[in-house]
């Protein structure tokens, strides 16, 4: 049995359309941290593939790199690339571990795979301030913001696709507004406004924009009456298995105690 979409992939097309080049700025900050992770391995790679719905932010960055879209159905060669890059689309994939899983079958032996995508903590404060406001004017909820992973749960994917020497780490991007309505412009821009198959339908009332925006001021509101939010970036890497990778020790293997070790260190200290 097939499981029920989360998201809509053709909402998600048309939402792309209408992004901005200003809109891309966080983008473009994920795509220059998933290049300075690149820069900080010793290794040099000439068959890349990225993954990504925003081909344009990658064009002068990777020229030589093979675009491929973000489908549920990877265009990837299997064992054809020492490089995937999944670039800011895997918190909006309906079945990110197939994602994953695709993009370690296409790397060969040893090849590196690398992702960044929007983390758990992302809009905290808007879906608050939104499911708050609903709650008050409706009496109920209906989905208002993407539910994003956390970065434990996304560091598991890693494992789950069979990836070698698994590493998961996340930057917090504070900004602020001036109100609801420039955030919400920004999103739009960006393209990550809601697209899960269970939102609600038609336009939203103004009265619940306005209703979260007085939530949002008295809650999450800065020092200069400006709205703070928070962006949380989630970076994933990890090594297609080869025989070459350091592998850990077996459990048993060690032949003396970490006190017996710690022992050892002090009496050097003191000769």
């Amino acid at each position: 049995m097939t499981p029920p979409k989360l998201f809509n992939i053709k909402v998600q097309s048309a939402k792309r359309a209408r992004t901005t080049l200003e809109g891309m700025f966080l983008q473009e900050l994920a795509r220059d941290e998933i290049l300075e992770r690149l820069d900080a391995v010793n290794r040099s790679f000439s068959a890349i593939a990225i993954v990504t719905g925003h081909p344009k932010i990658w064009a002068s960055a990777l020229p030589n790199a093979t675009i491929i879209p973000d489908d549920d159905v990877l265009d990837l060669e299997t064992a054809s690339y020492d490089l995937v890059i999944h670039a800011i689309t895997l918190h909006h994939c309906n079945d990110p571990v197939g994602q994953v899983v695709q993009c370690s079958r296409g790397l060969r032996p040893d090849g590196l795979f690398l992702a960044g995508c929007f983390g758990g903590q992302t809009l905290t404060e808007l879906r608050a301030a939104l499911s708050v406001a609903e709650t008050d004017l409706r009496g109920g909820l209906s989905p208002r913001v993407s539910p994003m992973a956390e970065i434990r749960e996304l560091g598991t994917i890693l494992q789950r696709a069979g990836l070698a020497l698994p590493v998961a780490d996340s930057l917090k991007i504070p900004t602020s507004y001036r109100d609801i309505f420039h955030l919400m412009r920004d999103l739009r821009a960006m393209g990550e406004t809601n697209i899960m198959n269970a939102r609600a339908m038609g336009l939203t009332p103004r009265a619940l924009f306005e209703r979260a925006q007085k939530i949002y001021a008295v809650e999450y509101s800065n020092s200069d009456g400006r709205l703070t939010c928070t962006f949380e970036l989630v970076f994933l890497s990890g090594w297609a298995p080869d025989a070459s990778q350091p592998k850990p020790l077996k459990p048993g293997s060690v032949s003396k105690t970490l006190q017996q070790a710690l022992n050892e260190v002090k009496n050097s200290s003191n000769n």
